[in-house]
């Protein structure tokens, strides 16, 4: 019987295609997952208060395996996966880093929080799933 992992995928919705090509690779390893993730097409809904979307992020992390993040310039830029990080690190989560295919600079505040960084590639990723989930 195969594991399934729980995952939450941090990303910029300004680059959603990264997201669904992240989690095409997750599947195309063969690695079933149940993505606790906040993708464009099902936001989550709140009155546009920080608080109520610091708390959904929140519960959604709670029951993960490991936090994915990806590791592009953006994300040093981006209030809201300083405060992902924040959460993950205050629930003792593992938080694999991924970098961007051919970046040259990818994120210091993600890596520095990382608790392993790995190529935008689909094995790389897969195999730290399995080494971390």
């Amino acid at each position: 019987m195969s594991k399934t992992y729980r995952l939450f995928i941090s990303h910029s919705w300004a680059y959603s295609d990264a997201y669904d090509k992240v989690v095409n690779m997750i599947n195309n390893q063969g690695i079933e997952f149940y993505d606790h993730s906040v993708p464009r097409h099902d936001p989550i809904h709140t009155n546009g208060t920080d608080k109520q979307l610091h708390d959904a992020i929140e519960a959604k992390m709670k029951g993960t395996s490991c936090i994915l993040i990806l590791a592009g310039v953006y994300a040093s830029y981006s209030k809201w996966i300083q405060k992902e990080i924040a959460i993950a690190r205050s629930q003792g989560k593992i938080i694999i880093a991924i970098e961007p295919w051919g970046s040259e600079k990818t994120s210091k505040i993600v890596k520095d929080n990382a608790d392993e960084i790995v190529k935008w590639q689909a094995s790389s990723i897969a195999n730290a799933i399995k080494k971390w989930g």
